[in-house]
């Protein structure tokens, strides 16, 4: 893949030990300042759906609970791929809210890197 650029992003779930949504966060934040117009000019057939975004997310814990199709989501156009290893970061909020559905008191934290480009070879 050519890559054309790389978003770094940071997403938390503070209550609900949620991993999916810290992810979704994490991938948001990485795009959400971000606007391509010129993006077209370098894919291929200049078609927004050859566009290629990989997104590798660094998951503190339970990297089996993540649901990728969620994720992917969070991206309007192209062809998307999502990777969980292992990062982030866990540590404690101070309180357990049982009413925002805490099983305990752990916050995760999620880091993404979602790399924008495409395949020289695509077709037209």
């Amino acid at each position: 893949m050519k890559v054309v650029f790389v978003e770094i992003g940071m997403g938390v779930d503070l209550h609900g030990q949620d991993v999916t949504e810290a992810c979704v966060r994490a991938a948001r934040n990485a795009i959400q300042h971000n606007s391509m117009p010129g993006l077209r000019e370098f894919l291929p057939g200049r078609d927004i759906n050859n566009m290629r975004v990989n997104v590798k997310l660094g998951v503190p814990a339970d990297a089996d609970k993540v649901n990728i199709e969620k994720v992917k989501s969070v991206f309007p156009y192209g062809q998307v791929t999502v990777e969980v290893v292992p990062g982030g970061l866990l540590c404690s909020s101070g309180v357990v809210l049982p009413d925002k559905g805490d099983r305990n008191d752990l916050v995760y934290i999620v880091n993404a890197a979602v790399e924008v480009g495409y395949e020289p070879g695509d077709s037209a």
